[in-house]
């Protein structure tokens, strides 16, 4: 098995992970030596990729470069204790992620607690048993898999959704706090609200809160029934709408919720209808204020032509439409509209 000692080897390029296809990886900090040795030993044996770390600097440097699936971390060391290591672990979105077993000889509760504050999932007394350390490393080694293939999960379908135009937030329903989300639903919040927060913007909380804690909106979504209303949001020609999807979290509180965005404006609508029916750009914008309801005077206005060259597009609109009446092109062009842009009210 891979054995790295951070004092004797080279650090991995920053960034670097190593490789877990044949086993997980182990880092392991303690300030003395037979305690590693012990440890180290029997991991290997055992089929285990092992990192050793001698002081808190080393610990957190490895752990940054190599990304271990988990640290069996000494509470007490020189200089840096466990404890600061483990709260800077965990206050680094790179390796909050990663379980941490403490290793201590202290068994008083306040020292237990302290451990768990920090960022324990678990701890070990010593002197240390590789039979009993190992099988606590088995609990946590497999529920950190499944909390990493859940999380994969779900960021590809929050990207999927970003590739379609559809972006996606977490909300707490209790104080409006954004759990997270994805790019497009920053970059839209961020042009529709301003600057870029970590709360919802007080129109979504409003909406949010009085849907969600009314109490019927997650039972409305699990019999799939009517969702509730959607919040849109005006900006000129361009509409921002919002959608509940799924409660994402418990109910406590109103639990966190899944809120679909979709930016719908007149641009995107008329570049669509000209790519769908082959339209010019100019016959597009003419067929897109027509399903708007404008005669050919309004259209003009809004165009800066006149009735008559308004006249014209619409006659060969008609011609490549294969229809012959304003209401026959502005239905055809409606029902593909919904079906491109399913939030376009008309």
């Amino acid at each position: 098995m891979t054995t790295t000692n951070a004092a004797s080897h080279p650090p991995a390029p920053a960034g670097a992970a190593l490789d877990r296809s044949d086993s997980d990886v182990v880092l392991i900090v303690d300030d003395v030596p037979d305690n590693l040795a012990v440890l180290h030993d029997a991991l290997d044996e055992s089929g285990y990729t092992v990192l050793v770390a001698m002081h808190g600097e080393a610990a957190l440097q490895r752990a940054a470069q190599a990304l271990p699936d988990i640290v069996l971390l000494d509470a007490m060391m020189p200089g840096m204790d466990g404890f600061e290591v483990a709260r800077r672990l965990k206050a680094s979105p790179q390796t909050a992620h990663i379980p941490i077993i403490f290793m201590t000889g202290l068994t008083e509760t306040e020292h237990l607690v302290a451990a768990l504050e920090a960022g324990g999932v678990d701890y070990v007394t010593k002197p240390i048993k590789p039979r009993e350390v190992m099988a606590r490393m088995g609990v946590h080694l497999g529920a950190a898999r499944k909390a990493r293939a859940e999380a994969s999960q779900a960021r590809e379908a929050r990207n999927a959704l970003d590739a379609f135009g559809y972006a996606s937030i977490t909300v707490r329903a209790v104080d409006g706090r954004i759990v997270w989300q994805t790019p497009l639903a920053r970059e839209l919040l961020q042009a529709y609200f301003g600057e870029a927060s970590p709360w919802a913007p007080e129109a979504v909380q409003a909406w949010l809160r009085r849907h969600v804690l009314a109490g019927n909106a997650a039972e409305l979504l699990a019999q799939a029934q009517a969702e509730p209303p959607r919040l849109a949001i005006d900006q000129g020609a361009r509409r921002l709408t919002f959608r509940l999807h799924q409660q994402a979290g418990d109910s406590e509180g109103g639990g966190d919720w899944l809120l679909v965005m979709r930016e719908v404006s007149d641009a995107k609508i008329i570049e669509s209808m000209s790519l769908s029916f082959k339209l010019t750009a100019r016959e597009a914008e003419v067929l897109y204020w027509v399903v708007k309801g404008k005669i050919n005077r309004d259209i003009g206005d809004i165009l800066g032509a006149s009735p008559a060259t308004v006249k014209k597009h619409l006659e060969r609109v008609f011609a490549k439409l294969g229809v012959e009446s304003r209401t026959a092109a502005a239905g055809m062009a409606m029902n593909r509209i919904r079906q491109l842009h399913p939030q376009f009210e008309g």
